[in-house]
Order: structure tokens, then sequence, then C-alpha cells
């Protein structure tokens, strides 16, 4: 069936997307497949505008798009899998199953929107899309892609309906992307799933047609995504953005009155919404994050447990939380046993769960937070206490955060005045949740400034390097060394709050999240070092030294330097554009010095 077909199915007009699809609308559309059928071995043949192979506009952003509905023998099941080349294995295919309906427990009628996370089978090769290695290198830590893991982002409906044996319609449209932009594929499903629902395949069908138009997702470009009758403008952010700031706002112009929805963020959600019923806890939840110590959160439903799982990931950004987290877990999980067994400490790792069956399996977990429904805007909850784990014996007990962790720092009771001044004056939570979430930057700032400045000492100084020797090591990082620097250069320049700041820091460094971190920034900086050493090696009269050598060492640098320029390159050394092609000018000169039987083969080795 022809996409020209399908799109006349969708929204009367479609004017924004006139120009934008103009030069793809005589493409044509493969069927949806149901799962289970065998995929065309010349799919990827077909359409090849914009120089790409068919479907890689679209898996630059999505792995692929999966409906799971409810037979009455089966239970859930994956009922259609698009594009039909999209490789999920049994394994995948049942994860996402289970994880794309609520438990039956959540009582979920109507729409109900969240966020799952599972782990990649191992059985299956790690293929990861160039074009996202490409652009991985330019996002914040905290946005890259974990290569071993899948998001699913679920819109499931639930209604009555007397037509069907169970008397309910029981389905869920579910996007299956490595990437962890949560606010706006939630966006895109609120634009496309309650109409997939009543036109079903066809409208599907024409919606990934969009989606394998859109421009490949760039950190710092502001994009225009047309879907379905709708532009959203959203923009990527980059790891040279200053904390904290959104350049989308800045970026809004007059002209823009064909955009239908602008994206302030992809990827935060609404922080003090999921904080309100514990935010006089806040601070004491930022710590055990950061800690990476094991989290349960006990919710009435899928949409509360994921939200508030991914507000804690996110409230100690800008460093990335490098342990495991599932936004919703359940018992058919894969990894259940793993995660609730007793033969061994809970591991580093923040669960959301809805069914009371984890009340009983998770009680021996250290810290365990219980939420009930989360209130719209404008309401807040009763605040909960923290209460001991032995209070904790069924999922109905009363919401609270039930641990016997003892907090570092003294509570900031000037943030707690600030948000409750704000329920009472009904300021927006989207307000509230920039007050959080600065909050929360500068706690995290003003303890990782001190670790950043140590380890920018470990770096051997510029001097040190010869274009001749290998780059120098690094020093190695250590913890005694480290605390001395606190006494003087400590988070007291930059944080108001007291406490037991050096306790917190030993907790730290035994931390999965400050391994993650310092390997980040070892890698970064013997990077670093590299593309020094190459600089050094530039500014080296190289035609010269080879006068005073032999060929075979002569032959053996113009290896080596080929070696450096293919390393800068596959591993994105920060090396200015002009080194590089120095470099290349050197390599060039040195082999036309060189017998003209020697240049042959080392001009044949470049080419290969």
């Amino acid at each position: 069936m022809a996409l020209r077909g399908l799109a006349g199915s969708g929204p009367g007009s479609r004017g924004p997307l006139d120009e934008a699809v103009a030069a793809d609308k005589e493409r044509e559309a493969p069927a949806v497949v149901v799962a289970g059928a065998t995929p065309e071995d010349d799919e990827e043949d077909e359409g090849r505008s914009r120089g790409l192979l068919r479907w890689d506009g679209f898996s630059a952003w999505l792995h692929c798009v999966c409906v799971v509905g409810f037979d009455l023998e089966l239970g859930q099941a994956v009922e259609v899998i698009y594009p039909q080349h999209s490789r999920l294995t049994d394994k995948e295919k049942t994860n996402i199953c289970y994880l794309s309906f609520p438990d039956s427990n959540s009582g979920c009628l109507g729409d109900t929107q969240f966020c799952f996370r599972f782990r990649q089978s191992s059985g299956r090769r790690v293929s990861l899309h160039c074009l996202l290695d490409q652009f991985d290198k330019d996002l914040p830590v905290y946005l890259k892609k974990d290569p071993a893991y899948f998001y699913g982002y679920v819109y499931f409906r639930q209604v009555r309906d007397k037509t069907l044996k169970r008397g309910y319609f029981q389905k869920s449209l579910v996007l299956i992307s490595k990437l962890p932009y949560i606010h706006f594929f939630h966006t895109v499903l609120k634009q496309i799933a309650p109409e997939y629902f009543e036109k079903n395949e066809p409208y599907l069908e024409a919606a990934c047609n969009d989606v394998d138009r859109w421009p490949a997702p760039v950190p710092g470009k502001t994009l225009y995504l047309p879907i379905m009758g709708v532009v959203m403008k959203v923009r990527i952010p980059t790891c040279h953005d200053k904390p904290g700031t959104t350049q989308i706002v800045q970026l809004t112009q007059q002209g823009d009155a064909h955009i239908s929805v602008i994206l302030p963020t992809v990827h935060e959600v609404d922080l003090f919404r999921c904080f309100c019923p514990v935010f006089l806890h806040s601070q004491m939840l930022w710590e055990l994050v950061l800690l990476g110590e094991p989290l349960v959160v006990m919710a009435p439903s899928p949409s509360e447990s994921s939200e508030t799982v991914l507000a804690l990931v996110n409230c100690i950004s800008p460093l990335k939380y490098f342990s495991d987290f599932r936004p919703y877990f359940t018992i058919h999980d894969s990894e259940f046993k793993e995660y609730t067994t007793r033969t061994q400490a809970p591991p580093s790792v923040i669960l959301g769960v809805t069914n009371p069956f984890f009340a009983k399996t998770l009680q021996h977990w250290p810290h365990i937070i219980r939420i009930g429904d989360l209130k719209p805007a404008g309401e807040i909850p009763k605040q909960v206490k923290v209460k001991k784990l032995k209070n904790l014996k069924t999922l109905d007990s009363k919401p609270g955060v039930y641990t016997s962790y003892k907090p570092y720092l003294n509570r900031d009771e000037d943030i707690i005045k600030q948000l409750q001044k704000g329920v009472q004056q009904k300021r927006p939570s989207e307000a509230q949740s920039v007050i959080l979430r600065r909050y929360f930057l500068e706690l995290t700032q003003s303890f990782i400034i001190p670790l950043e400045r140590y380890v920018a000492s470990l770096m051997p100084l510029q001097k040190s390097i010869s274009p001749w020797k290998s780059p120098p090591q690094l020093r190695q990082f250590l913890p005694e060394e480290f605390m001395k620097t606190l006494e003087k250069t400590g988070p007291q320049l930059t944080s108001r709050i007291k406490g037991d700041w050096i306790g917190l820091y030993r907790h730290f460094l035994k931390s999965p999240n400050f391994d993650g971190w310092f390997k980040t920034r070892r890698k970064e900086m013997t990077q670093k070092l590299e593309a020094l050493h190459l600089e050094a090696l530039c500014e080296e009269d190289l035609l010269l030294w080879t006068q005073k050598h032999t060929e075979v060492e002569t032959v053996d640098l113009v290896l080596k330097l080929k070696n450096k320029l293919l390393q800068a390159d596959r591993e994105h050394l920060p090396v200015k554009p002009d080194t590089m092609e120095k470099l290349r000018t050197h390599i060039d000169a040195i082999i036309l010095a060189l017998p003209e039987d020697l240049q042959g083969i080392l001009l044949k080795t470049s080419m290969t």
C-alpha cells in the first residue's frame, strides 16, 4: 500500500508538513508486520533519498515500534512489530510484553503513559547505529546511550468494551529506543497513540514513515520534526551547554507560527511533582542516589513509579547515575531472581514497582520509598515521614521513606521553606521544579568541584610531553591525598550546607557512581594527553628528522604517524582540525622524500 494513500487517512490537513515531506511523498511503504512474520530480505534496498538506506532515519531515533495486546488464551502478546526488519529476541519480546501493561492491581482505566528500561539480550550482537555513535560524543554524559539497555515508552489504553469477551479493550503502543529522551517520546506518543487506537496499522505505518524522514538527533541543533500533521521543535543538549539552562527558549522566534509543539526539554521529568510527597527528605534521597544505594520505589501505578525513579536518577545531574535503574519492574522481568535474591546483599539499583508482592520480596532492602497517588499541580499531599523498615509489611502500608540511613549532611531548611511558600502561593509545578532542580544542581556541583579540581591536578604538565616519547601517564588518584585538599578547597567554598562532607566523600569513593565518573574523566584526560602529543609532533621538523635517520626508522615513523591519525579519528580525540591537516602534510612530505619503491608501498597502505 502506498504511503500517499495512508497519509490521507491521518488528520485532515498536513499544511506544515507539505514542504517537509514533498521530496518523499511518492515513496512506497512496506506493510506493517505482525509479530512472527518473516522480514523481507530486500527491505533495506527501498527508498534511498538522502543517500541513506531505507529506515536509517527511523533507526537513528527508534529501534522499533510494538503493539502489545491482551489475548484471553495467551495473555499479553506482541501483535505488531514495525518496521518489519526490526530484530527482537524472544527474551526481549517477553520483557516488552510484561512491561507494557500495568499490574492488574493498578486499576489503570483510561489512558496511561509510563516508561520502562530493560537489558538487551546477551545473545544478540551489540550493533550500534553509526549515526548515533557519531553524535554520542557531543552529548552530556548523563544522556549518552547505554549499549546494553533499551528504553520502552508506553501509551496504554484500557476502556470498557462489551463486544469483547473480557469486557475491556486493553492495548499498548510502545516505542523502543536506545535514547533516554523521556519527555520527548512521551510527547510523540501523546500525538500519535490516541488516533492509532482509532485507525490502527495504516496510521502507524504513516507515522513511522514520518519518523524515517526526520533529521538525525544531532546535539545542539534546533530540530523540526513533523509527525502526522504536527511539527515539534526540539533541541538535544550538548556537553558544552551550561548545566541548568534551557537553550530552546532562547531559540524560539516569531517565525515559528507553523510549529505546533515546542519542547523546552527532551529528557527531564516534572521533578517537583515526583518529589512532592517526600520533599522534606529530598536531600537525604539525593545522598542515597549519589552513593548508589539500593532503592525501591513502591507506587500505585507504573506512571508514578517510572516518573519517581527517573526523577531520582535525574537529581544528581550533571553527574551520571552509573548503576542500573528500572523505572517499572515486574515479577516477570528476566532479572527478577537476580535482583530479589536474599543470598547476597541487594545490588546497587533503583527499582520502581507496583505489585504488592514486592513488599514481601524486597523487605530486606535497606531503603524503600512508598508513595501514594501523585497529586495534580497546586495540591500537596501530606508529607511522609522516615520510618523504620520493620514497619513495612505490605504495599498497603502508609506512604513513607522506610530506612535506617543517617544522612551525612544537615538538612537545608531554606529550600524546604522556599518550596512550602511556593505551595501556599499556588506557584506552578514547573516553577517549583526549576527551584528544586537548581538546588540539586548546586548541591551536586558543590560536591563534585573539589573532585574535579583534584583530578585536574593529576594531569602531567604540558612541558613534560615530548614528541619522541610516549605520552606521560596520569598520576594515581590517592583518596587520602584528595581528602587533605578538602580543608582549603572543599564544598564549604560554594555550599552553605554543614555536615560530615568528609564521610560523604569516603562513602562516595567506594560507590559505582565514583567508579563510573572517574573512568570517564580518566579517559577524557588520557585522550587530551594523546591530542597534546599529536600537536607536539606537528610542531617538529619531521623532514629534518628523517634526514638524520635510516629508511627503516623513517618508514616506522610514517606507520606510527598514520596510526596516530587513525586513533584520533576512531576515538574522536580533541584535536584541532588544522593539527590533523598538518600531520597529513608531514606524512606526505616524508613519503615523497623516500625512494619510489617505498613510496608506492606506503601510499598503498594509506589507501587500505
